[in-house]
This record gives structure tokens, C-alpha cells and sequence, in this order.
């Protein structure tokens, strides 16, 4: 679960292979997004608001767009599980976790990888 930082959006994610965007002050569904091809394990708001980023067991974090639910990237490098997502305060940064023992660093814009971190076991 997120929640965007203007407080009116939460995305929830599920086993259902789905992310959801709500508006939390009626309950009203605003978006699903699809397109992973197993559970959504994490999700996470960038500070503009507009950019969300799933994590999921098929090994991928995806970054979409939040108003429209157009799929923006897919990070593709993890060997196992995708268990947590991050955006940096620049919200140019998305930062992944997994139980690949790895973190990863990512470019949100062109989805490039910068680093990955290893030495966790």
C-alpha cells in the first residue's frame, strides 16, 4: 500500500497481478493497472504524484502513469522476486528490492539500470 503525497491517492497492490488507484476520500476505483504476470508484492508514489511503481513475483517493477494507467517502463533484471519499491525524493531514482539478495538502482525516465548492490544473503 502508498499513499500519493498530496494524500488523496492510495494504490494498493495484489495477488490478482494488479495495482489499484483510489481516491481516498470516496473509495471510488480511479484506475487498474495490468500487466504483471504474477502478484504485485509493492507499490510506490513518486513525489509528483503522477508516476506510481510496482513490484511483483514475476521478477519485474513496472513504472505507470497514474491518471492514465499507461505502462511507462518495465525494469527487467532481478532473478527472483520483485519485494520492494522505492522512488528517491528526485523522483528520477526508483530503487528495488529482491529475494535475488540484490537492490537495484534505476533510471525512472529511460529505465536504464545504474547499479545494482549486492551482499545481503
Amino acid at each position: 500500500v502508498a499513499v500519493a503525497p498530496d494524500g488523496a491517492t492510495i494504490v494498493t497492490g495484489s495477488w490478482d497481478k494488479t495495482a489499484r488507484v483510489w481516491n481516498r476520500s470516496t473509495g471510488e476505483l480511479i484506475n487498474t493497472l495490468e500487466g504483471h504476470t504474477a502478484g504485485v508484492t509493492s507499490v510506490a508514489v513518486a513525489p509528483d504524484g503522477e508516476t506510481i511503481v510496482t513490484g511483483s513475483r514475476d521478477k519485474t517493477a513496472r513504472v505507470w502513469n497514474r491518471s492514465t494507467g499507461e505502462l511507462i517502463n518495465t525494469l527487467e533484471g532481478h532473478t527472483d522476486g520483485v519485494t520492494s519499491v522505492a522512488v528517491a525524493p528526485d523522483g528520477e531514482t526508483i530503487v528495488t528490492g529482491s529475494n535475488d539478495a540484490t537492490a537495484r538502482v534505476w533510471n525512472r525516465s529511460t529505465g536504464e539500470l545504474i547499479n545494482t548492490l549486492e551482499g545481503h544473503t
